[in-house]
C-alpha cells in the first residue's frame, strides 16, 4: 500500500538541537541583565513620585483644615484629624480626604508634627525606602 493512496503526505519534521536553545537562553539572559536594572530603578522612581504625590495632598487638606478651623491639627491629632473631628475643635467641616489616610509606598504611616523642623508650621514626612532618618535615593527622607 502506498503513502499517496490515502492523500496523507508525510512531512519530515526538524526539531530544535540544544546548541541552537542554548543560544537563545543565552540571548533571553544577555537583554534581561540589560532591562532588568532599568526596570527595578524605574519601579523606586514611581514609589518616590508616589510618596510625594501623596504627601502634596495631605499639604493642600491640612492647608483647608486651616483655613476652616484657624489652625493645623495638633501633632497628637495627627493626619487622622483630616479624617474625624478632633475633640474641641470648633468649626471643623470635614472629612478633609477622600478616604483613610493611606500608608507611605513602602508600607510605613506617614509622621505628622506641629509644628514642624525649620520653622514650618507642619511637617508630614516619610523616611523613604529604608525607613530611618537621613539617606539618599530611594532611601531619602521626603517632606512637604
Amino acid at each position: 500500500m502506498d503513502h499517496h493512496t490515502y492523500g496523507v503526505k508525510f512531512l519530515r519534521v526538524r526539531g530544535f538541537t540544544l546548541l541552537e536553545l542554548l543560544v537563545v537562553i543565552a540571548i533571553i539572559g544577555m537583554l534581561a541583565t540589560y532591562v532588568g536594572p532599568r526596570y527595578f530603578s524605574q519601579l523606586g522612581k514611581s514609589e518616590t513620585t508616589t510618596a510625594r504625590a501623596q504627601i502634596d495632598a495631605f499639604t493642600k487638606a491640612l492647608d483647608t483644615y486651616r483655613i476652616d478651623t484657624g489652625r493645623y491639627p495638633a501633632t497628637d491629632q495627627g493626619l487622622n484629624a483630616l479624617l474625624a473631628a478632633p475633640a474641641g475643635v470648633a468649626k471643623w467641616n470635614g472629612p478633609y480626604l477622600g478616604k483613610a489616610v493611606p500608608t507611605d509606598p513602602w508600607g510605613r504611616a506617614y509622621i505628622y508634627r506641629a509644628p514642624g523642623t525649620a520653622g514650618k508650621d507642619y511637617e508630614v514626612l516619610s523616611y523613604g525606602k529604608d525607613g530611618v532618618p537621613g539617606g539618599s535615593g530611594d532611601d531619602a527622607d521626603l517632606s512637604n
